[in-house]
């Protein structure tokens, strides 16, 4: 069991961890089967249920829009985190269309993805994953929460933004106060944390509301999210 283990993740020279190929494999198939749990869990027993299904695809959608624009990167900071093109918009989308339910589920396995993509190949502890990633990507699902809200869009928008950015800042404190840059003011250590996070965070949050104040896009959107809330 352990030396299979050894076999998907080594040990470097300074101390990290590197996931293997054989790693990616293995969390590669641990996605799907997570995708397939979720998926039965959102069909509940009437399983010809078309809404259902609507659901389902749309929050796929968004999540591979989310996924895809994730890549697209504005800047980009040296130890982790970028301003992307709105991919944080998409997921809290899910959770402003469908709720919280739904909205936690997708920005979950969205997590997962964001893992693999640039968590995946540097690992300081397994903890330090769950914080950084999962946890932290997980909370833009905090956006359902307002979705019966008056402008539940874009209040859930920055709930879940700020919410990503505590768990960010709680790994900062836990694993990352070691690379705190020498001109940084050491008075200020202890907000460090909060101003490396949040200043990619913030950034991105406030180029999408500008966005999302265009006429234009607010009617694209308004029209979207009928058509994904009442399709059959």
């Amino acid at each position: 069991m352990f030396s299979f283990l050894f076999q998907l993740i080594s040990h470097s020279d300074d101390g990290s961890y590197v996931l293997e190929k054989g790693g990616y494999v293995v969390l590669g198939i641990a996605i799907f089967l997570l995708i397939c749990v979720a998926a039965a869990l959102m069909s509940g027993k009437d399983k010809g249920d078309s809404r259902r299904a609507v659901r389902m695809s749309v929050s796929a959608i968004a999540i591979a829009l989310a996924f895809i624009t994730s890549y697209i990167q504005v800047f980009k900071l040296p130890w982790g985190g970028s301003v992307t093109l709105f991919s944080m918009f998409f997921v809290c989308f899910v959770g402003y269309l469908y709720g919280p339910s739904t909205g936690l589920t997708a920005a979950f396995a969205y997590g997962i993805l964001q893992f693999l993509q640039s968590g995946g190949s540097y690992i300081l502890s397994l903890p330090q994953v769950l914080f950084d990633y999962i946890l932290a990507f997980a909370a833009l699902g905090i956006a359902g929460f307002f979705y019966k809200s008056k402008r539940g869009l874009i209040i859930g928008y920055i709930a879940g933004c700020i919410a990503r950015g505590v768990f960010a800042s709680i790994a900062g404190y836990l694993y990352w106060m070691d690379y705190m840059p020498e001109s940084f003011p050491k008075k200020l250590a202890f907000l460090y944390p909060i101003a490396y996070n949040y200043s990619y965070i913030l950034i991105e949050m406030v180029l999408t509301l500008v966005l999302l104040a265009i006429p234009s896009v607010q009617k694209a959107i308004k029209r979207i999210s009928f058509e994904a809330k009442n399709k059959d």
